[in-house]
């Protein structure tokens, strides 16, 4: 696991309206680390999660990634980072229904710009190795609940992102299908060296992180794990 810092965020806040979601929070990613937050429906962590990600606004505090505070990025730049730089998987997938498995694990590359064929040729050996190779073809209705999961973490991965955002990945599946999936999602991203911030409020899903952070009213704590 290389230390070098990718994410940092340093008395982070965030309201809506005048409701607090997240206070004071500072959180820091290396490159490749797993970071789960945990906590309860409506503690904050969702939120933050998309802070992080620049996809909300922080309403105090800064917000760096690879040294670049979001402050001082326009729009259009902090839109090519999460286009980029980072990838998201959402609890239901989020799969576009009109294109193919195949086709909706190359978004991305097409997205920033590479040739149909090579973002399908790549997109093609992500699934082969999250075991999708023979559903290529198929729909997004045309694949099990476990599948399509599979298939947004392959979306998520197939550029090569320094981070990945997820939110409750797992929270859609029965624990079969979840303790699969999240295996093939933190080995493979291990296995390229993108970094994972994860959000979930299954201990046992948490307890795979390198680094475990308890979110409450909008609270969010470092949790110090004994030595072993």
């Amino acid at each position: 696991m290389n230390t070098s810092e990718v994410l940092s965020a340093k008395a982070v806040d965030l309201f809506y309206g005048e409701t607090p979601a997240v206070l004071n929070a500072d959180i820091s990613l290396g490159r490749g680390d797993i970071v789960a937050i945990t906590g309860q429906s409506g503690s904050g962590k969702s939120s933050l999660l998309y802070c992080l990600a620049g996809v909300l606004p922080a309403a105090r505090g800064e917000i760096c990634f690879e040294g670049r505070s979001f402050s001082s990025l326009n729009d259009e730049e902090l839109s090519a980072i999460r286009r980029e730089r980072f990838g998201f998987v959402f609890q239901y997938g989020e799969l576009l229904p009109e294109l193919t498995v195949e086709e909706n694990a190359a978004l991305p590359l097409r997205l920033a710009g590479q040739r149909k064929s090579e973002a399908l040729t790549a997109a093609g050996e992500v699934l082969g190795r999250l075991g999708l190779a023979e559903l290529r073809q198929r729909r997004p209705s045309q694949v099990s609940g476990g599948q399509s999961q599979r298939v947004a973490v392959a979306r998520a991965l197939v550029h090569r992102p320094a981070i990945v955002f997820a939110d409750e990945p797992t929270g859609s599946l029965d624990s079969g299908n979840a303790a699969a999936v999240l295996d093939e999602f933190l080995s493979l991203a291990r296995s390229q060296g993108t970094a994972v911030v994860l959000v979930t409020h299954d201990t046992q899903v948490a307890a795979r992180a390198d680094h475990r952070y308890i979110m409450c009213d909008g609270v969010l704590t470092a949790q110090v794990r004994e030595a072993s």
